[in-house]
């Protein structure tokens, strides 16, 4: 039995009818507009933002700006061409990229640890501020000092009671 014969028929059979007819018009157009639009500010519109951010990156690179390529190569400026940028990697290798290669600058390394406490101190007002681990540890020795506490008293109440 086929089924094909049977969709024919009945969409004929509501294209007749004015019933049949609603869905027609403009209010069969708003869910794709709104999709579309969807698609505009969630997809479309970040991809064009970080494009231009890159572009103005690429235009603006310099000699000793440390890059990183599109292949993972880390290295920094040398010279720059018009079409092409020359990076000197380690051993004082160089190599020819095209602009479009650079993917991004390379950031520089901090210690970390120090700056982020002076950093919480600092927006804390002078207070101790303690990272989320830290609380986590007390927490555990907490646990851990109570749990004994109560193993020592009923070792204390076992003697009792002998």
């Amino acid at each position: 039995m086929s089924f094909i014969p049977l969709f024919l028929q009945t969409s004929a059979a509501s294209t007749t009818t004015p019933e049949g007819m609603m869905g027609t018009g403009l209010g069969a157009f708003i869910p794709l507009i709104l999709i579309l639009l969807i698609m505009y500010f969630f997809m479309i519109r970040p991809q064009t933002k970080k494009q231009k951010e890159t572009e103005k990156m690429i235009a603006a690179l310099k000699k000793g700006d440390k890059v990183i390529t599109i292949g993972g190569i880390h290295g920094t400026v040398a010279a720059v061409k018009e079409s092409t940028i020359i990076l000197k990697v380690e051993d004082g290798s160089r190599i020819e990229f095209n602009r479009s290669a650079i993917s991004s600058l390379a950031m520089e390394p901090t210690s970390s640890n120090a700056t982020e406490k002076e950093e919480k101190k600092s927006l804390l007002g002078g207070k101790k501020a303690e990272s989320r681990e830290t609380k986590e540890e007390n927490d555990a020795t907490e646990v851990k000092n109570s749990s004994s506490d109560s193993e020592t008293k009923t070792e204390a109440e076992a003697v009792k009671d002998e």
